[in-house]
């Protein structure tokens, strides 16, 4: 595998590259990433929405959601949250603030496409009628939560995130073998997951789709049985109290943590000097 130095004079070229990367290439590539981690959230609902163990059920979200990030990593697929390492190449000089910032706002837009369309094939499919809409039920209550979390939690949340999904797109970029990069990707992801920090990506799927749900007057007259409070869930809700403050944390963890291995990586070889 890579060492942290060879791994930043790689990515050096890589987020050069991405900055200049053609519009229709990137928002394609960042509509599949969308999908790819919007599956990440449909898997994990369904797998763990009927067990009532919170530990057991965080166990199975932490084992499948890795899966996303390690098929975007494998397929070239373009995230919003890995591509804040495109700070290293800012940081190096190979490219402009400017050219990371339009990678980052078209991906974003991408992303935000590819998970927003799943959540509603899957809400206006029927893949949400397993256990009698208990899938539904558990869908709309995970987007609540979502949605009630203060502005503070949800960026230190974010920032959380990040940091670990970087980290996970570091080490799968360092490996050699598919299997390294699976490896790689897989375990500070699984972090994240066990912990319950805030991806916006993911977010993208999860809010979404518990919206969808609710619109549905089956999904909601379980949710309304179950006792939900759906108040908080609202496409205004969704924006401002967690996409927004989760996207800023996102940004602040990752371009932090490429800015710390840059930084790092430069005081190694200037003491080798």
């Amino acid at each position: 595998m890579l060492s942290p130095g060879e791994f930043v004079d790689s990515y050096t070229d890589i987020g050069a590259t991405k900055a200049k990367a053609p519009l229709y290439k990137l928002f394609l590539l960042a509509i599949l990433a969308g999908f790819l981690i919007g599956m990440g959230g449909a898997v994990t609902n369904t797998a763990s929405h009927a067990v009532e163990n919170v530990s057991a059920a965080k166990i199975i979200c932490g084992m499948l959601f890795p899966f996303g990030l390690i098929i975007v990593v494998l397929t070239g697929a373009e995230l919003f949250t890995g591509n804040c390492l495109i700070t290293i190449s800012v940081l190096a000089k190979r490219t402009g603030l400017r050219g990371m910032l339009r990678n980052l706002c078209i991906v974003y837009a991408g992303n935000f496409v590819g998970a927003i369309a799943l959540s509603a094939a899957c809400a206006y499919s029927g893949q949400m009628n397993l256990s009698g809409g208990g899938l539904a039920v558990t869908t709309i209550k995970i987007a609540a939560a979502k949605c009630s979390l203060t502005f503070g939690s949800a960026v230190v949340l974010g920032v959380l995130c990040n940091i670990l999904v970087c980290a996970g797109v570091m080490c799968a970029l360092c490996a050699k073998s598919v299997a390294g990069r699976a490896v790689g990707a897989f375990v500070p992801v699984s972090f994240f997951v066990f912990c319950g920090f805030e991806h916006c990506v993911a977010n993208m799927y999860y809010v979404p789709a518990g919206l969808f749900a609710l619109s549905v007057p089956k999904y909601a007259e379980l949710a309304e049985a179950a006792g939900l409070n759906t108040a908080v869930l609202t496409w205004g809700g969704f924006l401002v109290h967690n996409l927004l403050p989760v996207t800023l944390g996102n940004v602040l963890g990752g371009c932090g943590f490429a800015a710390l291995i840059w930084v790092s990586d430069r005081k190694i070889k200037s003491k080798a000097n």
